[in-house]
C-alpha cells in the first residue's frame, strides 16, 4: 500500500516504502515507481530490487545486478506526466505550465475540466489546488475514465477529483466556479454552457490543434461576451550542456496545439 502523504510530499532525507521514486540512468533514460518491499524491477540495463532502494539517501548512485549505474531521484511533475500511463495523446508539461498559470490554478480553485481523457492534465490540476481546491471531470469514454481513476489513485489525488461520465451538452452539474478547461475537438459547441456555469470574471481555456477550429471558437466566444481573448502556442527548446559544443539539441517540441483564453464578463449592449 501507498503511505498517505508521501508520494508528492517526501520531507525525509532517505528512501522509504511507499516512495514514488525515480531511476535515472547515465544516459537519461528513466524509471519512475513507487517503492515496496520484495519487489523486482526489471530494466534493459539490469534487475534493481526494491529492498536495496529503501533507506537510501536521495541523489544516491545505485547499481543494477550487472553494475549498470543510476541515480535515485524524487521526480518532478514534469516527468510524472510524460511517463504516465496512457492511451491517448496527453497535453505536454509546457503547455500545461502556462494554462495552470495563465488560468490562475492554485489552491482552493474550484475547476471544471471536460475531456478527462488519460489524466495527464487531471493530475496536474489535482496537484496545484491543494486540499481545499475541487476538481469536477467530465468524460464519455468510460475506458478513457477508468485509466484516469488508475493514474490518480496511484499518486494519492484521487480524494480531489470527482470523475463524472456526463455527456456536457447537457450541461455542467456544477457553478460558480473559477475556471472551466475543454479538451475536446468542438468547444465552440459549449460555450453557452460554459457561461453558466462559469463565474463572472472566471477563466475559460481550451486547447485545439488546428487554424479552422480556433477561428470558429474565436466567433462563438465573442457572440456570448467573452473578453481578453488570447491565442497562444507554445514551442520547447533544448540545449546541449556541452560547455565546447554548446548548441541547440537537432529536434525541438514545437507545436502541440492553440491555446484559447478569456474571460466571461458582462457587456452593455444598450
Amino acid at each position: 500500500m501507498m503511505a498517505s502523504n508521501q508520494v508528492f510530499n517526501i520531507t525525509e532525507r532517505k528512501t522509504s516504502v511507499g516512495d514514488l521514486v525515480e531511476l535515472v540512468g547515465m544516459t537519461h533514460k528513466n524509471h519512475i515507481f513507487i517503492l515496496e518491499n520484495e519487489q523486482i524491477l526489471h530494466t534493459h540495463r539490469g534487475i534493481i530490487y526494491h529492498n536495496d532502494l529503501i533507506d537510501v539517501k536521495w541523489g544516491s548512485q545505485i547499481f543494477s545486478h550487472n553494475g549498470s549505474p543510476f541515480f535515485i531521484l524524487q521526480p518532478s511533475l514534469e516527468n510524472i506526466l510524460k511517463n504516465l500511463p496512457r492511451s491517448t495523446q496527453i497535453l505536454y508539461p509546457k503547455d500545461i505550465g502556462y494554462i495552470l498559470m495563465k488560468m490562475g490554478i492554485g489552491p482552493g480553485t474550484r475547476v471544471i475540466e471536460a475531456g478527462t481523457g488519460s489524466g495527464a492534465f487531471t493530475t496536474a490540476l489535482a496537484y496545484f489546488i491543494g486540499c481545499n481546491g475541487e476538481i469536477y471531470s467530465y468524460e464519455m469514454r468510460t475506458q478513457m475514465q477508468a485509466n484516469a481513476r488508475k493514474n490518480l489513485s496511484r499518486f494519492n489525488l484521487l480524494g480531489r477529483v470527482l470523475l463524472k461520465t456526463k455527456d456536457i451538452a447537457d450541461g455542467f452539474d456544477e457553478t460558480d466556479v473559477d475556471a472551466i478547461f475543454l479538451d475536446l475537438p468542438n468547444p465552440f459547441d459549449y460555450i453557452e454552457k460554459v457561461r453558466e456555469s462559469l463565474k463572472k470574471g472566471g477563466h475559460f481555456g481550451c486547447i485545439l490543434p488546428s487554424a479552422n477550429q480556433v477561428c470558429k471558437l474565436l466567433a462563438v466566444l465573442k457572440t456570448h461576451d467573452f473578453a481578453f481573448i488570447d491565442v497562444v502556442e507554445i514551442l520547447l527548446r533544448h540545449y546541449k550542456d556541452d560547455s565546447e559544443r554548446f548548441r541547440p539539441v537537432d529536434r525541438m517540441v514545437a507545436h502541440t496545439g492553440f491555446l484559447i483564453f478569456a474571460r466571461p464578463v458582462i457587456i452593455n449592449h444598450e
